[in-house]
């Protein structure tokens, strides 16, 4: 049954389905909001000045990003039986997309005139574009240097009944987390899309930021995920370097969540901070399995 489900959810003949679906709805929805905006502008429909999405021909930008941000949360959940490193990787990317994200909203209402550094929104594009070349380069070295350890471990590799049985725990926590993420991601976008636009009632306070909706919730998850993952590794290995490793993935999921809960710079430094300590931990790993197998 296990493995039934794994093959329906979770398979490369998914994976390629769910992307070329994802990319469908994403054309489409970036087409709707444009409409939407245009309508909107002659005064056929009234969205009203709730929204920050419907500013902007820009911002229309905003929409299609969102569902490609959903299909990479289905990619990192693809990649967790495969790899905890790839399931980071992911995570780290997926923050980059929500930063670049909110690059867009900004842009739709940034402004040339005023000075800039008086400017939320300009000085909060300034923090993100910086943010992204930071992120796109750490996860850049985050890439290498798992490389190198799988590239070793590729040689001698041996699939032992206890990293079995750690993939088939790994293959059930994927399977659980598709149908929570699918109905998290369903129940976010419904409550905003039926408070900010039908009824207008929801205020500046009721979901903060655009950006948090849906992710604040997601990354709670993923350190329930991380913890899980973390505990179930102690079955695998008892090798002191996996255990540091895959604890400090844990701070760095953890400091992702914080960023969610406060704004400006102090944001961009919480969301670079964590992927610049789980990068460390890792060539700390690294570094500590090269020198204790050449000892």
């Amino acid at each position: 049954m296990i493995q039934y489900l794994f093959d329906k959810l979770l398979s490369e003949k998914t994976r390629k389905r769910s992307e070329r679906v994802i990319i469908t709805i994403a054309i489409v929805s970036f087409i709707v909001h444009l409409i939407i905006f245009t309508l909107n502008e002659l005064g056929f429909i009234s969205i009203g000045n709730s929204s920050e999405l419907f500013n902007s021909p820009i911002a229309a930008i905003y929409t299609p990003f969102s569902f490609i941000l959903l299909y990479e949360v289905y990619l990192l959940v693809y990649y967790l039986p495969k790899s905890i490193t790839l399931y980071i990787s992911k995570q780290y990317e997926i923050m980059t997309l929500v930063v670049i994200r909110r690059i867009f909203k900004d842009l739709a209402n940034l402004d040339l005139k005023s000075d800039w550094f008086t400017s939320t929104y300009d000085l909060q594009l300034t923090y993100d574009i910086i943010s992204t070349l930071l992120l796109f380069a750490l996860i850049l070295l985050f890439y290498r240097l798992n490389s190198r350890i799988t590239k070793k471990n590729d040689y001698t590799a041996e699939v032992s009944p206890t990293l079995e049985r750690f993939i088939q725990r790994k293959k059930i926590l994927a399977i659980i987390l598709v149908p929570v993420f699918l109905s998290l991601a369903i129940y976010s976008f419904g409550n905003w899309f039926y408070n900010d636009l039908i009824l207008h009632t929801m205020d500046s306070n009721a979901f903060g930021d655009i950006n948090k909706i849906f992710f604040n919730e997601f990354f709670t998850i993923l350190i329930l995920s991380d913890v899980l993952l973390l505990l179930f590794s102690f079955f695998h290995t008892d090798q002191f370097s996996k255990i540091i490793r895959n604890s400090g993935f844990v701070i760095s999921t953890i400091l992702i969540r914080l960023s969610f809960g406060v704004e400006g710079i102090t944001n961009n430094m919480l969301i670079v901070g964590a992927v610049i300590f789980g990068v460390l931990i890792l060539a700390l790993h690294n570094g500590y399995r090269k020198t204790v197998l050449s000892a």
